[in-house]
């Protein structure tokens, strides 16, 4: 897969584009539904399959006060567009504040028939692009028509639920980030396809877990990452080799230790994992929450706690579909 940063400096293709435009958050399992038509429409045409992108999440230009965080950053979103293999070509755009002032029409000439010569477009029927969201499928068949390309319109993806049911399944990135903020990691997993992985730098921490005898992997996480709610969760850590190891996974205040408010905390407890992992790059998938975050009377107690979510997990993960 060809990244592009800088579309002046690529000659538009020969045979043209088959093209879809997004911010693809989390590269989802809708997002998946359209890369599959896209690359179904490229064949057919003998054209490159290109996914337009940006280099932040949009809202945090628009309306940065408002702007969610994101399931994934830019690295982790292109690696997951290449490991689709629907995908050619992705044009990674810079989106600034002139970018946002930009009318879709001149977005359109610029990036699609100019840059791209788009013969196709698909985007999600509910597609809004340019300066205050004017852009949408109808302007985007309008400018078809005067500049020779077609558009195809994708309605939502749903997916079934635990009892098989569809209807309230619907993908998005919005309904994704709204499960794991009630930590509802399974439900996230089944919407992306994968489970919610986040990434980040084993810090130094204060020891806890090394004197209850479990020392922890401390991921510092960036700001802008969505984690899940604050709880105790069976999951995975992967090393920087692609190690995959069970984890007993705690995300929050510690509250045994520490007051009401302090800073959030990932920890991640290896099991059967001996080493030192500090400095590495460590990424931290959640599979299954188990129980919520409590405040225990003592380390002892706390300690014999934690034994008994170190069997949950290998519990939990030993039935896990991920």
């Amino acid at each position: 897969m060809e990244i592009v940063r800088d579309l002046a400096a690529m000659t538009p293709p020969r045979a043209g584009s088959v093209v879809t435009i997004g911010s693809f958050d989390g590269v989802h399992l809708g997002h998946r539904a359209v890369l599959g038509e896209l690359r179904r429409l490229a064949d057919g045409a003998g054209a490159a399959a290109t996914v337009v992108t940006f280099d932040r999440h949009p809202a945090t230009v628009v309306r940065p006060e408002a702007a969610p965080k994101l399931l994934t950053d830019l690295d982790q979103k292109l690696e997951l567009l290449d490991a689709t293999g629907a995908v050619d070509v992705v044009v990674v755009v810079r989106f600034d504040r002139p970018r946002s002032r930009e009318e879709p029409e001149d977005f359109v000439k610029e990036i699609l028939v100019d840059g791209l010569r788009a013969r196709t477009v698909v985007v999600g029927e509910d597609f809004r692009f340019g300066r205050n969201r004017r852009g949408d499928v109808r302007l985007l068949r309008a400018a078809g028509e005067r500049w020779g390309f077609d558009v195809v319109g994708l309605g939502l993806v749903e997916v079934a639920g635990p009892s098989g049911q569809t209807g309230d399944g619907q993908v998005s990135s919005t309904a994704i980030r709204r499960l794991l903020a009630a930590g509802d990691v399974d439900g996230a997993a089944r919407l992306l396809g994968r489970l919610h992985e986040v990434r980040g730098a084993v810090a130094p921490g204060d020891q806890v877990g090394q004197e209850l005898g479990f020392p922890t992997a401390n991921l510092d996480v960036p700001p802008d990452i969505l984690l899940p709610a604050p709880g105790i969760y069976a999951g995975w850590y992967v090393r920087p080799d692609g190690s995959c190891h069970q984890s007993a996974i705690s995300l929050g205040v510690r509250p045994t230790f520490h007051p009401a408010g302090s800073p959030l905390v990932l920890e991640a407890y290896l099991l059967d994992f001996t080493g030192d992992l500090y400095g590495e790059a460590g990424r931290v998938r959640f599979a299954r929450r188990l129980r919520d975050e409590v405040r225990f009377e003592s380390a002892a107690a706390l300690s014999t706690q934690v034994a008994a979510d170190v069997e949950a997990t290998r519990q939990a993960l030993a039935v896990s579909n991920w």
